[in-house]
């Protein structure tokens, strides 16, 4: 059975006649018979009655009829929805994200690209950076959002955002009032940090960049998440170095406070696998790349 044979079965119960149903599928009478025959000896019964007064439904054509307009229309959307696919219309993303972007513009961009492609689903992920790159390795994630200062080799990068550290302390501590601070000033004091295996370039970037200002801070915490870093200084239990985003976080009983010294820039980049780019990931990175400038 075809699916040529349901749509000329289905003209020809309309119009009860070989000559009107031949004249509207545009071909000639012997052929819409033949594919007719086809139809009725695959379904292995008589499906019109022909006699001198002209064509009949049996009773059986009559039960086939909505069993063809059935698969009709599913052929019809399955034709559709293949379509969407391949144009970007239709389908899903798995999307990485650190928690840090919830603060950096991220909420805004998926409302943005879901208002624009509603047939897109986007499954969102929160992962560590080093988390997203394994799973943009093994393609469980079609993009993540990630904090590094490089792109690995086979991976292709949108830059988003980039931003300083500043000092995290609690809201009672005697340097929170103060406009900017000397890193030095915080040496005698706990640190929380996020652990290397979370982010292991920009640990060792602030711990060198406290070398550099005299000291080895004493680690008390290494935590998996930026946000719980600033929690537990929001605690009183120690301070930390921070990515400035953070201060949007309206984190209680924690203080942000700028250095009085450049540090290193703390850069968030949309990463995706080289050479892996579907049309639904091309719709969302150039989303991406329109709003990078007022992610940053």
């Amino acid at each position: 059975m075809e699916f040529r044979h349901l749509r000329y079965f289905l003209v020809l119960a309309e119009e009860l006649h070989f000559g009107r149903a031949a004249q509207r599928l545009s071909i000639t009478q012997p052929p819409l018979s033949l594919n007719i025959q086809q139809l009725e000896a695959s379904v292995g019964t008589a499906l019109f009655q022909r006699n001198s007064r002209g064509v009949q439904l049996t009773a059986a054509g009559q039960a086939f009829v909505p069993a063809a307009r059935a698969l009709i229309d599913q052929a019809g959307q399955a034709v559709q929805e293949a379509r969407d696919v391949a144009n970007g219309l239709l389908g899903h993303l798995q999307i990485g994200f650190a928690g840090t972007l919830l603060h950096l513009g991220l909420p805004a961009l998926l409302q943005r690209f879901e208002a624009d492609h509603p047939r897109l689903r986007l499954v969102l992920h929160e992962l560590s950076s080093a988390e997203q790159l394994v799973d943009l390795g093994h393609e469980r994630l079609d993009v993540g959002f990630v904090h590094t200062p490089r792109v690995p080799p086979g991976f292709s990068s949108v830059l988003v955002s980039r931003q300083p550290f500043v000092a995290c302390l609690p809201a009672a501590h005697p340097l929170a009032r103060r406009r900017k601070i000397h890193l030095a000033d915080l040496a005698p004091e706990p640190f929380a940090l996020v652990s290397r295996t979370v982010s292991p370039d920009y640990r060792e970037r602030l711990l060198g960049l406290c070398t550099d200002h005299g000291f080895a801070p004493a680690i008390r915490y290494e935590l998996r998440h930026w946000l719980s870093v600033a929690a537990v200084v929001s605690q009183g239990l120690a301070v930390a170095l921070v990515p400035a985003a953070l201060r949007q976080s309206g984190l209680a009983g924690a203080a942000f406070v700028p250095l009085d010294r450049p540090t290193p820039h703390y850069e968030t980049r949309c990463l995706w696998k080289t050479g892996r780019e579907p049309v639904a990931l091309t719709a969302f990175l150039d989303h991406v790349r329109a709003m990078a400038q007022p992610l940053e």
